[in-house]
Formats: C-alpha cells, structure tokens, sequence
C-alpha cells in the first residue's frame, strides 16, 4: 500500500509540474522553512538521497514530533520527516534511527555521549532583548526543560540561559519558552 501511495504522489508532482511550471521552482528558490531533520541524520543532502520517504520515523516517535513535508519546501524535500521545534519538540528518544531502513536517520543509543557525538540537529541562540532573565526577571524554563542540562546549556545571574558546545538542537528549549516571539530558537545545522 506505500508503494501505490509514493507512485500517487510522483505522478500529483509531476501533473502539477506540468500544469504550473512555476511551482516547483518557486519552492525551490524560496528560502527554507526553519525545521530541524530527526537526530541522527545525515547531512541534508545525502539524507535527501536515501530517505525512501516510508514514514516509518514518524511512526515510532512518541512525542509525534515528526511531521512530513508537502510541496512547501520543494520537491526534493517531498514526503521527508522535519521537526519544527515550536510546535513539538524532540526529546532524544531515539527511536526514529532505530525504524529507519535505509540508515538516512542513523541509530544511536540513548546515553549522553552518543547522543552529543551523533546527534547535530542544531543549535540554540538566546536573544538577550527578549529573554525575560536578561530583562531582569528570573525565569529559567529553557533550562529546565533542556535534558542536558549543564552539558548543552547553564544558566547565570537571575537564570540567565548561556547555550554551550553540548547542545545538540532537541527544541524542547525553544518549545517551553514562555516568551512570543520565543527567547531562544535552535536554528539547524543541515550541513
């Protein structure tokens, strides 16, 4: 049945390729949505190359934060698995690298040295004029909610978050940030 949906899916690209020349190129040339690849993945375009785009990642991810593209980010992106850490953040599971068939999300064990040698999602960046604690309020939810706490981030004076070398761009930062626009975004490393 996956098979047929795939084949659904090339022959609907390809009509409305045909149909509106334009679309395909115009996703292309846009800037990219900011989404972050599941951790383990492989660098975008290698990830982009061997994904078969069978979903199975998303399948096995607990905190369904797993979402799979449309034509709004082209069509080489089509069908492929993104985080968007706002909305559902990823709490280093690690299931997806488990279910993936063809290794685009490699499997890595969930212990901390695996995860911070693997694992390159992307990296957080407070921005100091809306983050609460540089505003002289303590807030420190970023913190709190980072599962490498002290390795990916610390914090200072009044809770003031201080990102670090071991962070390895989950979103749960981002996700519990208090503030909108949110304080802190990870921006992601697709290298």
């Amino acid at each position: 049945m996956k098979r047929r949906a795939v084949i659904k899916a090339m022959a609907a690209s390809a009509a409305v390729s045909t149909l509106l020349p334009g679309v395909g190129r115009a996703a292309s040339s846009k800037p990219s949505l900011r989404y972050l690849r599941p951790p383990g993945a492989l660098p975008e375009q290698e990830f982009e190359s061997r994904c078969i785009r069978c979903g199975q990642c998303g399948e096995v991810c607990p905190n369904r934060c797993i979402d799979f593209f449309g034509l709004e980010n082209g069509l080489g992106s089509y069908d492929t698995p993104y985080i968007t850490p706002r909305d559902q953040a990823c709490i280093l599971c690690m299931k997806c690298g488990d279910a993936c068939p063809t290794g685009a999300i490699e499997p890595v064990e969930r212990k901390m040295e695996p995860i911070l040698d693997k694992v390159k999602m992307g990296t957080a960046v407070v921005d100091e004029n809306l983050c609460l604690s540089f505003q002289g309020k303590t807030c420190g939810v970023c913190y709190r909610a980072c599962p490498l706490q002290d390795v990916a981030i610390r914090t200072g004076l009044l809770e003031q978050p201080d990102v670090l070398d071991g962070c390895v761009g989950c979103g749960l930062c981002e996700r519990s940030c208090i503030q909108l626009p949110q304080a802190i975004r990870v921006i992601p490393n697709r290298g």
